[in-house]
């Protein structure tokens, strides 16, 4: 059993400083047993962070929301989820179950803050508001994103003993990189306006498990991060029992490893 402290302290021995902002992929189960239960990981996250810190995740939306046009499902499916999805409520909806169980419990924390979008992110801290303010309908991890400002904020990312296909900050660097022949995924979301549920056009270069690039191959994002990591010899350290790793997204240089592919 792990204790908050100790958490802490292994934070801190993998490099996370007090004033850091960081967007975090976590796996719960992989961290063990936690006294206190797992809300203490981003307990002690923001401990280690202090006041003056930043601490982002991935949210995303429930199953459904955000599918209807791309493709994947039936016409009788899509029919079906017309008639009965209700409209997406950012402060209420659950985070995506394939994000992992640490998201949902920041999203939940009082303190936290989340951007009105499907592409939903949760903040907490000092640049929380800056994170999840303007935020683009379509295209939304592009430019004038939270991703985009989250780079300026000179982010840093926090793979706590999760798979590295999972590293959502490479959809900004596949949504700004120059190259030709991109899938471009469009697709409806139902949203609230004047009190009624409308369906709103959107599109984004298709973010789902094929790429946004015809010739990438499955688990793209994997091989980058683990060519990075060899690379810049990050061996990484436990978070419990958690192997972990935390980088400068802006040194992954990701756009242009995505162009030379």
């Amino acid at each position: 059993m792990y204790s908050r402290d100790q958490l802490v302290e292994s934070f801190r021995q993998l490099g996370l400083a007090p004033g850091d902002t960081i967007m975090v992929h976590a796996s719960v189960r992989s961290v063990g047993e936690i006294a206190g239960g797992p809300d203490q990981i981003h307990l002690a996250l923001k401990q280690a962070l202090t006041t003056e810190g930043t601490l982002m995740m991935y949210a995303s939306c429930p199953r459904y929301y955000d599918e209807v046009g791309r493709g994947n499902l039936t016409s009788e499916q899509e029919q079906e989820i017309l008639e009965k999805l209700p409209a997406f409520d950012p402060l209420a909806v659950r985070s995506a179950r394939d994000n992992g169980a640490l998201v949902e419990l920041l999203r939940t924390y009082p303190g936290s803050l989340v951007n009105h979008h499907v592409a939903r992110f949760v903040v907490w801290g000092k640049h929380a508001e800056y994170l999840t303010s303007d935020q683009p309908w379509d295209y939304a991890f592009g430019f004038g994103s939270a991703l985009d400002r989250f780079l300026k904020l000179d982010g840093k990312i926090l793979l706590l003993g999760c798979d590295d296909d999972t590293v959502t900050f490479l959809h900004y660097a596949e949504h700004i990189v120059d190259i030709p022949d991109k899938r471009v995924a469009r697709f409806r979301v139902p949203i609230e306006e004047d009190g009624k549920r409308v369906w709103r056009e959107m599109e984004e270069f298709d973010t789902s498990g094929e790429g946004a690039h015809p010739n990438w191959p499955p688990r793209f994002f994997s091989d980058l991060v683990d060519g990075y990591l060899l690379t810049k010899n990050i061996r990484g350290l436990r978070v419990g029992n958690a192997l972990s790793y935390l980088f400068s997204a802006a040194d992954t240089n990701a756009a242009r490893k995505l162009r030379e592919s």
